[in-house]
């Protein structure tokens, strides 16, 4: 019989049950679960969650973790009563802006398969009887939604893992974890030590203190969440008799930070709409003792007076309040992060020790085979870019960062929120050397990973006068609009026609050397590494499913010293895993300490060949080579790139070099009409290009091949690689699926990403990128579709209303490359 790895999960709530269930189900079955306080209620979140689970998101990989949570929990009893109530969910509008709103949430649902429908307020008023037509728009009804019983699912969850061989462990405090040689060993408790070959934290509000014991940072913040229940409402006397507690689609009036569900014949009210209230988790009852049925550490005193007002919206939105009283109340404790997302990932310093936290009963059973799978399998099925711990860069976690942007989520969780905007604090964490210069140039900067990177620079409006009429931007729809400026185009147009000066520095840099390095890059991408001295590569990391993990550009810039582009944290936490133990491989992030500008556009070698005394020209610099040179003077490191379809370089320096750097190229450059552009010029040039955002475009559940980057899978240039079996047999010959070149028929609907596409009438996929593209002239977006031809005719859903589109061949820009390598 096959000996399983022990597992010790810390927390017994809704997700350490969960993972205990997918584990065992997996065939794991020497696994303890812990928790320091009494079972089944635990004192954690689960004890007093209401159960709300609403599946639609914006990103696909959290509407499926809530897909599969309905999915499993409907399928669930605990001692003879169901664990899931379908009774479907309704959001309504009271505003013009909330009611589109609803229409684009209505599109995610179509993106991601789920039913959904917008309704007017008299079919709100059906399905919700309690309320009033008059106070509403429209409302989206999302009949598959409903209500978890998370402690009944606690406690059937965790007899069926018992009954699998997996133990539960009541009123046992972690008090350390015990680690050899960077390898957990076991979990220490105020019983005695558990042995463990891996831990997971599944602690909720206490996983910072259990990610503390290793020395991992966990950046959540515990915040407090008001609920309450009202006294009897004659509307609901006698409506739930039968055995259920709710009939009514659980509710939510997100304009006004609240939601409603039923309880028999009396109606739970929560409430975002109050101030944030951090929690000290030192501060909270129980602490020191240990949980008990009186003393739940999750559930604080009522602040009366933060409910007031919501109190009267909910009466004005529901009249049949008017007659009933608060009856109780209280502030429930829940975790929130810097980007509103779950925690799931590894200890960066000890091996075995995972964590999985921030984690809503919405997405619980999600998350948990998730992560189940990637215990037992190495991969998780779903991309969970979005949900790794190390996306974050060390600024984000640190304590400041995280309680004011955690503090931030709360209040905009029920905010019409656009995908491009911005925090307006913290803000200026991190800026290259070349911002005082930019923000004279009157730079919009928008804000990522703490870099502030701008999008475009109003001292360029001027230019949009001079725009040739084919360049002339049409006009946007209001949403489309947001965080964008007719000056984009000017940006463009003066890159495809003159030379422009991009501020590449925020993107991710690892410096990769030692006598290993090349061993190490080989088996870890998909390329040949083993290159002569200055060449460059794009290639892909995969992971042993052929699944796209990253695309990076390696340069070779000494013989054991690689240059790395990257596209996040993720990246350089898979290479140290990854590297030998031996010490031949020195890995550094180097983004903060160097900089970075593309000079790109057709006068670009115009602009720099005069300022250097090394050959700039096109056989002096191949296209995909990079060499050490000097310009003006400053040592750089210029790469042959270009991901805007032009002429040009990458020039890197050392950041004290970078103000210099800048106003060299800056002043060489005037008599050839150069300006500085920003992101969204660059996006719209890379669509054009048919160049891959990662993150967005591809991800872990595409293939190379679906994924339009096959070129970039040279199995016969090289040994073994991470993905090359799961590759075996493939090529863009076998591909079903393929992400696809749309441009927009009417030549003027700008889309923005996640719309659903629809082929012959049916949903068929989802926009990934989209922008104008300005030398074009038309609308691009690039969508996951079944493989069809080019010229195949689709729609795109944008906030209600379908805007043709057509399939076409790319790249649309210079498909000969004959501007790049010029």
């Amino acid at each position: 019989m096959r000996t399983t790895p022990r597992v010790v999960i810390i927390g017994a709530g809704i997700v350490g049950a969960n993972l205990a269930d997918e584990l065992t189900a997996r065939g794991w079955n020497r696994v303890t679960v812990l928790d320091q306080g009494p079972l089944p209620l635990t004192g954690g979140s689960t004890s007093h969650a209401p159960g709300l689970v609403y599946q639609t998101s914006p990103s696909k990989t959290m509407t499926a973790f809530a897909g599969y949570t309905v999915e499993k929990l409907l399928g669930l009893e605990g001692e003879g009563a169901p664990c899931f109530n379908q009774v479907g969910g309704l959001e309504v509008a009271t505003t013009p802006e909330r009611l589109a709103d609803l229409h684009r949430k209505q599109g995610w649902t179509a993106s991601w398969g789920l039913p959904g429908e917008v309704v007017g307020p008299e079919e709100c008023a059906r399905l919700h009887p309690l309320l009033d037509p008059e106070q509403v728009l429209g409302g989206l009804h999302t009949p598959t939604d409903g209500l978890a019983s998370a402690a009944r699912a606690v406690v059937a969850l965790a007899r069926r893992a018992e009954a699998r061989g997996a133990e539960f462990r009541g009123s046992a405090r972690v008090t350390g974890i015990s680690h050899t040689d960077g390898r957990v060993t076991g979990v220490r408790t105020d019983d005695g030590e558990v042995p463990a070959d891996i831990v997971v934290s599944c602690a909720g509000f206490w996983g910072q203190v259990v990610g503390d014991m290793v020395g991992m940072r966990v950046p959540l913040l515990p915040l407090a969440h008001q609920y309450v229940r009202t006294g009897q409402v004659p509307e609901l006397t006698g409506r739930n008799d039968g055995g259920t507690d709710a009939r009514l689609p659980i509710l939510r009036h997100q304009d006004r930070d609240l939601y409603y569900r039923e309880h028999h014949d009396c109606l739970g009210i929560g409430s975002y709409a109050h101030r944030p209230m951090p929690v000290r988790v030192s501060e909270l009852p129980g602490t020191e003792t240990g949980p008990t049925e009186s003393a739940m550490p999750s559930m604080l005193p009522f602040t009366e007076e933060d409910f007031a007002a919501s109190w009267e919206h909910s009466r004005t939105l529901l009249p049949g309040l008017r007659e009933a009283k608060v009856e109780s109340g209280f502030n429930g404790v829940m975790s929130f992060t810097p980007d509103g997302g779950p925690l799931i990932g590894e200890s960066p310093s000890v091996s075995g020790f995972w964590i999985a936290e921030a984690v809503w009963v919405t997405h619980s059973a999600g998350v948990a085979r998730s992560v189940a799978q990637l215990l037992v399998d190495g991969r998780s099925e779903l991309d969970l870019h979005g949900c790794n711990v190390h996306r974050f860069d060390e600024i984000e976690t640190t304590e400041e960062y995280v309680r004011e942007t955690a503090q931030q989520n709360f209040v905009e969780v029920y905010d019409v929120l656009h995908p491009l905007q911005p925090k307006l604090s913290p803000r200026e964490l991190r800026v290259s050397p070349f911002h005082a210069r930019q923000k004279e140039l009157g730079a919009v900067f928008l804000p990522s990973h703490g870099w502030e990177r701008p999008h475009w620079y109003e001292a360029n409006a001027a230019l949009v006068k001079e725009l040739p009429p084919a360049w002339q931007p049409p006009s946007r729809d209001a949403w489309s609009a947001m965080f964008h400026s007719p000056v984009v185009a000017a940006e463009a147009w003066r890159t495809r026609t003159a030379v422009a000066l991009y501020d590449m520095t925020p993107l991710k840099r690892i410096e990769v050397g030692g006598p290993g390095a090349v061993a190490l890059l080989e088996r870890l991408t998909s390329g040949k590494m083993d290159k002569s001295v200055g060449s460059v590569t794009y290639t892909l990391a995969l992971d042993e499913a052929g699944g796209v993990r990253s695309d990076l550009t390696v340069a070779r810039l000494e013989r054991d010293l690689f240059q790395v582009g990257a596209n996040s944290n993720i990246d350089l936490d898979h290479f140290r895993r990854e590297a030998p133990a031996d010490g031949s491989v020195r890995l550094r992030d180097i983004t903060g300490g160097t900089c970075c500008v593309g000079v790109w556009g057709p006068r670009a070698r115009d602009l720099v060949q005069p300022l250097s005394e090394d050959d700039f020209s096109h056989e002096g610099l191949k296209f995909f080579r990079c060499k050490s040179a000097r310009i003006a003077g400053i040592p750089v490191t210029a790469m042959r790139l270009s991901y805007v379809g032009e002429l040009g370089w990458e020039i890197y320096t050392g950041a004290e070099y970078g103000p210099k750097l800048w106003d060299v190229l800056w002043r060489a450059g005037q008599e050839h009409g150069v300006i500085a552009a920003g992101r969204g010029a660059f996006n719209s040039l890379r669509l054009e290009k048919g160049y891959r955002s990662w993150g967005a475009d591809m991800t872990t559940e595409h293939n190379p091949y679906e994924a339009g980057v096959g070129f970039a899978v040279r199995p016969k240039n090289k040994g073994a690689f991470t993905g090359r079996e799961a590759l075996e047999g493939l090529g863009e010959d076998t591909v079903t699926r393929r992400l696809t070149c749309l441009t927009v028929d009417d030549g003027r609907s700008v889309v923005l990403g996640h719309e659903p596409v629809f082929l012959d009438g049916e949903p068929a996929g989802y926009v990934t990128s989209a922008a104008f593209g300005h030398t074009v002239g038309r609308p691009i977006a690039y969508a996951w579709l079944p493989a069809v031809p080019v010229g195949t005719s689709v729609e795109i859903q944008y906030f209600g209303r379908r805007v043709r589109a057509t399939v076409a061949a790319e790249p649309l820009f210079d498909p000969e490359m004959t501007r790049i390598r010029r």
